[in-house]
């Protein structure tokens, strides 16, 4: 199994925390955003990780060269061009073996999801993509139909008939993805390319009551603080 990282966001809604670090870097309770993710996906078996990089690009790399990880971690520099996370995927995509699927975990997010079970459901359902969602308040919720399947987003689509559910900000992709994302000479959001390609192609929703926190804020890392101990 691998894993892709998103690690490289300019962290502007964790200011005055990241004035001097990349979020990546905010601290739990003595670990960082980064170290807290990369620890929990190595437990489920994953042997490669890409971490891709672009704000204070120099002290993440320094911050993963220092440390001995239990799988293989790969940065992706995005040091010229910051890539959003479409591009970051498509630009990312070389180091990976495209042989296998791979999980895609936004750095500032944390949860207790089973990543064992996403891996299997994925494979399971034969998804192109499979999306960890959840109902909860969010203003760019996506259009799901009674199987799971991806319809559209929130305002952009006939509702009717469809469940409203947000992104997470983890999912499983499978390798063919890579080949149908746009060039990565230009940055671009990931979840516009679903959409396109839900018209075509299995992109599915994964459900979980578990944990999960956005710590995109530094009121969300106070909570993530008492969350996670």
């Amino acid at each position: 199994m691998e894993a892709f990282v998103l690690a490289a966001g300019m962290g502007s809604r964790l200011r005055p925390l990241t004035n001097d670090r990349p979020k990546a870097l905010v601290e739990i309770n003595g670990k960082t955003l980064l170290e807290i993710n990369l620890l929990k996906i190595a437990a489920v078996g994953v042997k490669h990780c890409v971490v891709n990089v672009h704000y204070m690009a120099d002290k993440l790399v320094e911050f993963i060269e220092a440390r001995e990880w239990p799988m293989d971690v790969t940065i992706s520099d995005e040091r010229d061009m910051l890539l959003d996370t479409g591009g970051a995927l498509k630009h990312a995509s070389p180091l990976f073996s495209g042989k296998e699927p791979v999980l895609v975990h936004n750095v500032d997010v944390l949860s207790d999801i089973d990543l064992t079970e996403l891996f299997d459901y994925h494979r399971k359902k034969g998804n192109l993509v499979t999306l960890f969602t959840k109902d909860r308040d969010s203003k760019r919720k996506l259009l799901f139909d009674k199987t799971g399947q991806l319809r559209g987003r929130s305002g952009l689509s006939d509702e009717n008939n469809l469940i409203l559910l947000a992104f997470n900000g983890i999912s499983v992709v499978d390798p063919k993805l890579f080949d149908l994302l746009p060039a990565d000479d230009h940055p671009y959001p990931i979840i516009d390319c679903y959409v396109e390609l839900s018209k075509t192609h299995p992109i599915g929703c994964y459900t979980s009551s578990c944990q999960w926190l956005d710590v995109g804020t530094p009121e969300a890392v106070e909570k993530a603080k008492m969350l996670w101990k």
